[in-house]
């Protein structure tokens, strides 16, 4: 059953994939370039591994102190990869999201603490119907500082978890963040039934009220 679903939501995320990329050929470039950000002394950045970025940038885009959410690939071997050689499930990458914040606003523990309740941390290569390497999930900390709040953060939730499981998700330093093609980006607002019914059909949100209950989220 987990190969059937696997292969049914490769299918149906390769369909809204292609579908998104004919209706942005016009404006893929500029699209792209909306998501380019340099850093500054009131920037912060986030990344975080939570399958589907789709999803990932729809929750965090609606966190205050959040400026800009970006859908890439990261944590493999292969160097400026495509989605369709992320999703062959051959070049290590995971899909991810760049996240650039204003500390002043929203520190980084809120973000992890909001990532831990954005996901399922209880299983390993996969998160609700989306299986492979490619939909892992990761903290990847971009210095010291951030790998041991992020280490900190978990402790707490092994601590208070509503479930039994433990928690796989991985912690590592962050290594080359490749940002996904044009049509990726921003894909929940300019593709809202697509969306809805790809995070529906996944059980995402239902899976998420199992295991964090009214925090599930949030």
């Amino acid at each position: 059953m987990q190969a059937t679903s696997s292969r049914h939501t490769s299918s149906l995320r390769a369909f809204l994939s292609r579908g998104a990329a004919s209706l942005l050929v016009v404006g893929a470039a500029a699209l792209g370039m909306g998501h380019a950000h340099a850093q500054t002394a009131n920037q912060s950045v986030a990344i975080f591994a939570g399958g589907c970025f789709w999803c990932v940038e729809s929750d965090f885009d609606k966190v205050p102190g959040v400026i800009s959410t970006t859908s890439g690939y990261t944590g493999g071997k292969t160097a400026n990869p495509t989605y369709e050689e992320v999703s062959s499930h051959t070049t290590g990458h995971a899909e991810a999201v760049k996240i650039v914040f204003d500390p002043a606003k929203v520190s980084y523990r809120q973000l992890v603490d909001h990532f831990w309740h954005t996901i399922d941390p209880t299983v390993r290569d996969q998160q609700f119907c989306d299986h492979g390497t490619p939909y892992r999930t990761v903290i990847f900390a971009m210095d010291a500082e951030q790998l041991a709040t992020a280490l900190a953060s978990k402790v707490a939730v092994e601590k208070s978890k509503p479930f039994k499981e433990p928690i796989v998700t991985e912690i590592r330093m962050a290594s080359e963040f490749y940002p996904a093609e044009a049509y990726h980006q921003d894909y929940y607002l300019k593709n809202p039934l697509r969306y809805k019914f790809y995070r529906t059909s996944c059980g995402r949100d239902a899976r998420l009220s199992n295991l964090c209950g009214d925090l599930a989220g949030k």
